[in-house]
């Protein structure tokens, strides 16, 4: 997710008290019956709250779902979520991680938060006793690193690579001339230009670009007038939803009826809005993991949790998923080092992981043991009606890497 990537559970050490390595006992003890406190930050004030709760609904849903059916180690450890709040900026994003490490001893970490870069540093210096799982869409370097406590339920972006991806799919779409929109922030900027090689690469035409909007600006004239003046018949952008929208519906009001690909909003958030709906009519996303709408065993599976967590639909918006993702790794994790490991045992075993693909969902695993990728699958649907329909027959659209 390009426009989010511009901008976690955190536990302490089992059975010690040592404060020297990072540790902690209490509910964030190793497994072996009894309860487990899991660590989760996110935005529980500021700006980015009303969006990011969603994160915490979609973690629940996944252990409520995973104690329901008695799977792995639920009959032996009952999981509850401590909270911590990155109040929606970074230094927050760090008080956030120490309260769960420190005050909280937690045994694990999910993070779902643009603002993790505030944190990371200070959660692997803990002398890595602490996992931590996260989508990795943030851009904190620290997801690049395979040997320490920090693990991806999401391909970590690589923003000097460039894959075919982008160029493919739009040249399918009859794209000829294409403009970019980016956030004012590096990775952003750094995913616009990916997208322009590949688009460069594909044959097509790179028209109007504009890589210095500001975070969640909806004042779109100068953007549409842009892309009008240019001739474009097809926007690449990697901003969030709410600047898209209004990108969309000033276009669509200017008369232009081009293809509009976005990385964000998909879900539940945008079907909630009739608003939104009327306006985003023939929209195409994109999605790094199979969409509900495929009906396979894990996402039948995710939708029923959601469902039964108060989602109607079913169908995860951006938070949702990371939240219900992270959860889903860190009971892989639990369960593949054992029901009574310990943070040391889940942090070993999780560095040699090459098998988490949640359920199913991801097209290829998300490997823990490199973040060199030979190609780069996304997923396609365009909103009809007030329903996402998967385009180019449901499957991934595979590209190569291309820059050498």
């Amino acid at each position: 997710m390009g426009a989010l990537c511009a901008m976690s559970l955190v536990l302490a050490a089992c059975g010690s008290d040592d404060e020297s390595d990072g540790g902690g006992g209490g509910g964030g003890g190793g497994g072996g019956g009894g309860t487990l406190d899991i660590g989760f930050l996110t935005s529980s004030s500021g700006p980015n709250a009303t969006a990011a709760q969603a994160s915490v609904r979609g973690a629940q849903a996944r252990l409520d779902a995973y104690e329901e059916a008695g799977e792995g180690c639920a009959g032996d450890v009952d999981f509850t979520l401590v909270q911590g709040d990155d109040a929606s900026s970074a230094q927050g994003a760090l008080a956030g991680a120490q309260k769960l490490i420190q005050q909280d001893e937690v045994f694990a970490l999910i993070e779902v938060s643009p603002f993790f870069p505030g944190a990371a540093p200070y959660l692997t210096s803990q002398g890595s006793s602490t996992p931590v799982f996260g989508g990795a869409f943030d851009g904190a370097e620290e997801w690049s690193n395979t040997d320490d406590n920090m693990f991806a339920n999401g391909y970590v972006p690589n923003y000097e690579a460039v894959y075919s991806t982008a160029g493919d799919f739009l040249k399918s779409q009859g794209a000829t001339k294409v403009a970019g929109i980016a956030y004012v922030s590096p990775s952003s900027q750094a995913a616009l230009t990916g997208g322009f090689a590949s688009i460069e690469a594909a044959g097509l035409q790179t028209g109007y670009s504009n890589n210095s909007v500001q975070f969640g600006s909806t004042d779109v004239g100068p953007l549409v007038l842009g892309i009008l003046d240019s001739g474009d018949d097809a926007v690449y952008t990697t901003i969030n939803f709410d600047t898209s929208l209004a990108l969309v519906a000033g276009l669509r009001q200017a008369g232009w009826d081009g293809t509009f690909i976005s990385p964000t909003g998909y879900g539940a958030d945008l079907l909630g809005s009739e608003p939104a709906v009327q306006v985003a009519q023939g929209v195409i996303f994109s999605n790094s993991w199979t969409p509900v709408e495929e009906s396979t065993e894990g996402g039948d599976a995710m939708k029923a949790a959601l469902q039964a967590a108060g989602n109607e639909s079913g169908i995860p918006g951006y938070y949702e998923s990371q939240g219900y993702f992270g959860a889903d790794m860190m009971l892989y994790a639990l369960e593949k080092a054992g029901c009574d490991a310990s943070q040391a045992d889940v942090i070993s075993t999780m560095q040699q992981d090459e098998g988490w693909d949640a359920d199913g969902l991801f097209p290829t695993p998300v490997s823990q043991t490199t973040t060199e990728y030979d190609e780069n699958c996304l997923f396609f649907v365009e909103l009809q009606g007030n329903e996402f329909v998967p385009v180019e027959g449901g499957d991934p659209v595979c590209g190569t890497r291309i820059d050498g």
